[in-house]
């Protein structure tokens, strides 16, 4: 996705075309055909019946909570890709505001917990030592505090785009998204990168060869068509460790997200877990009209959960 001013969604049967902002999946495997939904679908109408489906955990910001997310968890599950006995996969916000923003870290301690931090000591600066910190809370308030059922046993997108805030230095916007995956990985769950490489690029920089982003799935975003989503397959990857295990193509009204040859999309292990309340171009019109999508279903307006770590 390229730089500029990017409308809202505005519904998944309602988007503005010229103001696409990326949306963010999992496929069970094979050519995908599903969506992703969030807080702009609370009251909105989405498909009833697509081959799997992807929930965003949080709100406009990464330190709120999705409305609906207990609703759209319960629908997610009832697709293919969720009655499989995989739980819903689930993507989340992140973004770097340093020590400007509601919220910041002034040591190493989290939660009562003392991190261990690969950047050294959070003296409540705008370091990659305390990015860090505020990656392991990030990830600790999705994980715990906004109702994903089951945690442990998904797989955890971690969406890095431009909308958010982010600092100058790309090595301590580098060292948010280690620490949230830090924590995520900790707890048991799988953890993969949802972004464009120019996007990436501009926010992390070019990740070190020994950091814990260097070998998890990539999911390459920025197509229009699933021809151009199939040739992004090939599409060097974001980290020089990463894979590129699956990609996205954008038509006028939904999204889409196909696997790569030779890949799976990342299946976390079901573990204990019930699965029970979990949860343009013309290319791309062709594509979307071949898929069974269902009726339409639409999810009242939820009540948003405490927030995050702003305490806002």
């Amino acid at each position: 996705m390229p730089f500029g001013s990017w409308l809202p969604f505005v519904g998944v049967a309602g988007r503005a075309g010229a103001g696409r902002q990326l949306s963010r999946g999992s496929s069970t495997g094979g050519a995908a055909s599903g969506i992703d939904i969030s807080w702009p679908q609370c009251g909105a109408e989405v498909p009833e019946l697509p081959g799997f489906a992807v929930v965003g955990v949080n709100g406009r910001l990464p330190d709120t909570t999705n409305p609906c997310l207990a609703a759209q968890l319960a629908w997610a599950t009832g697709t293919p890709g969720g009655t499989a006995g995989n739980l819903v996969p689930v993507y989340v916000n992140t973004a770097n505001p340093g020590a400007g923003g509601s919220w910041w870290p002034t040591s190493n301690v989290y939660n009562g917990n003392q991190i261990n931090n690969p950047y050294g000591v959070c003296a409540g600066t705008a370091t990659a030592a305390c990015a860090y910190v505020y990656g392991v809370g990030l990830a600790f308030e999705d994980a715990n505090h906004r109702g994903v059922p089951d945690p442990a046993h998904r797989l955890w997108w971690l969406d890095v785009e431009t909308l958010n805030s982010w600092s100058s230095d790309s090595g301590a916007n580098a060292a948010v998204l280690e620490g949230m995956t830090a924590y995520l990985e900790g707890i048991g769950a799988q953890v993969g990168v949802y972004s464009t490489g120019y996007q990436f690029g501009e926010i992390a920089g070019v990740i070190n060869v020994g950091s814990n982003l260097n070998r998890l799935d990539e999911w390459i975003a920025g197509a229009d068509s699933p021809a151009s989503a199939q040739a992004n397959c090939g599409a060097d990857p974001l980290t020089p460790g990463g894979t590129v295990t699956q990609t996205q193509f954008t038509t006028a009204s939904f999204d889409y997200n196909l696997a790569c040859p030779s890949h799976t999309a990342l299946q976390p292990d079901a573990g204990t877990g019930t699965g029970q309340g979990e949860g343009p171009g013309t290319a791309g019109r062709d594509q979307r009209n071949s898929l069974d999508l269902g009726g339409l279903l639409t999810f009242p307006q939820g009540v948003p959960w405490a927030r995050g770590p702003s305490g806002q």
